[in-house]
């Protein structure tokens, strides 16, 4: 987690900044190209997972994807940064080397997370043991969160770079240039790290493999395919729009620098990492459902204070009450989807956690439109088209843009929350997932205990 954080949170958080306001690209063709990024970012993920559940190697169903994905996501994430000097100065091929590059990266992130994914509830099976290993994953995409999102913009333009506005600034892109080549080799690293000293579960290796057309049936027709599957797309486009639009709301709204928009994300990622012991502590004494259905209206009214603040120390305090919401979602959504996989597992007989996670992932992973309108919005509302033509008020344009928007979207995933069951959790037996199981092998849940500390 701490390794594919890095590099993908580079992108998210810094692309639309580092094209449209210093490339000077018109943020309606980057609304455009990013639809188009979304789409294949919702298509390509059932076919990854199709395939990673099908593959059987003497090393594993997952690990031959996830280092595949691992060195094209590297190429990816540099290039997408690196844009030669003849590109820039081109409309038209700044415009074809970012689609290229953009979907490319956004493949490889597809197919490294639709297998990574799948490992959570196949070695994690007891939902006890699995809240104290998703909790510590998470953790660890904060503190990646910490360095990539957070640090990015003093990295990139107060150490490797210039800031954006200061005067014998030659070029401001050259940070984030520098930066991306840097966390592409660190994340990646990492991957490839974890990826050979994972175990898979040998007895998933003999299962059936599952047939396609009828697996997309089965999950079109499971109703937390659309209940659960909109309240996490909801979520996630309220965090793409946060992580997209962060830099420049600082920019704009509170008339800050890279340092500020630093201290902002690093105090809200810090903020997280405090409160997600104590969600992880809720989760076991209530159950992942019931803190799930708790987190995400105060998610919902957190984004509320940052349309009023009018100064970084207002951000901060408005960033904190985000930090706990958002903090309370990241650590119970993957086991509601856990859940869920468990329950498909028991009634079909056969693990296909990688397609059914895809095609989770196609509602999830269509946030690209929503990203896309949204800023698409700016552009038709507020007169914003890019950093050299701002419009006459792109102070308000950013308010929306990073607190109205999510604000109700997550309104929108918390009424359907309230329509949802999650598949159940035996609190006689706390130690066991749906199907009775307390390890996918053995002792695994004693040993874990022991690990882990719970």
């Amino acid at each position: 987690m701490f390794g594919t954080s890095i590099p993908i949170n580079l992108i998210k958080g810094s692309m639309l900044f580092f094209y449209v306001d210093l490339l000077g690209m018109d943020a309606a063709v980057f609304a455009g190209v990013y639809a188009v990024y979304g789409i294949i970012d919702a298509i390509d993920n059932p076919v990854f997972g199709y395939l990673s559940d099908r593959t059987r190697t003497r090393w594993g169903r997952r690990k031959p994807y996830l280092v595949v994905g691992s060195v094209v996501l590297l190429l990816a994430s540099i290039a997408l940064f690196v844009v030669p000097g003849g590109v820039a100065s081109s409309a038209t091929a700044l415009v074809i080397w970012f689609a290229i590059f953009a979907v490319l990266a956004e493949m490889a992130d597809s197919l490294i997370n639709a297998n990574y994914g799948a490992l959570l509830p196949e070695l994690f099976p007891a939902e006890r043991v699995r809240a104290s290993a998703n909790a510590i994953r998470q953790g660890c995409q904060l503190l990646a969160m910490i360095l990539a999102l957070g640090l990015t913009p003093v990295l990139a333009q107060n150490v490797l770079g210039c800031p954006v506005d200061a005067a014998g600034c030659a070029d401001p892109t050259v940070g984030y240039t520098r930066l991306a080549v840097i966390f592409a080799v660190l994340g990646v690293a990492v991957i490839l790290y974890m990826t050979f000293g994972v175990h898979e579960d040998p007895q998933a290796s003999h299962e059936e493999r599952p047939p396609f057309l009828a697996s997309i049936r089965q999950i079109l027709t499971n109703r937390y395919f659309w209940t659960i599957g909109v309240v996490n797309a909801c979520y996630g486009s309220a965090m793409a729009l946060v992580l997209n639009g962060l830099q420049l709301y600082v920019r704009y709204s509170l008339g800050g620098g890279g340092l500020d928009a630093t201290i902002l994300q690093v105090v809200v990622v810090v903020g997280a990492i405090g409160m997600l012991a104590l969600w992880a502590r809720l989760v076991r004494r209530w159950g992942a459902e019931r803190t799930w259905k708790r987190a995400l209206p105060i998610a919902a009214v957190a984004f509320a204070p940052l349309f009023f603040v009018q100064d970084l120390l207002g951000a901060v305090i408005a960033g904190l009450c985000v930090a706990v919401g958002y903090s309370g979602v990241l650590a119970t959504n993957d086991l509601i989807m856990a859940r869920v996989l468990d329950d498909d597992a028991t009634r079909h007989g056969v693990h296909r956690e990688g397609i059914f996670l895809s095609a989770f992932g196609v509602l999830g992973r269509l946030n690209g439109l929503v990203v896309a309108a949204a800023l698409a919005s700016l552009t038709l509302f507020f007169g914003y088209r890019s950093g050299t033509t701002p419009g006459p008020n792109p102070d308000l344009a950013f308010r929306f843009y990073l607190s109205v928007y999510p604000v109700i979207l997550l309104v929108i995933g918390t009424v359907i929350s309230r329509f949802v069951h999650v598949p159940g959790w035996d609190p006689r037996n706390p130690d066991a997932g749906p199907d009775g199981r307390t390890g996918a092998a053995g002792e695994r849940v004693e040993v874990l205990r022991g690990d882990l500390g719970d």
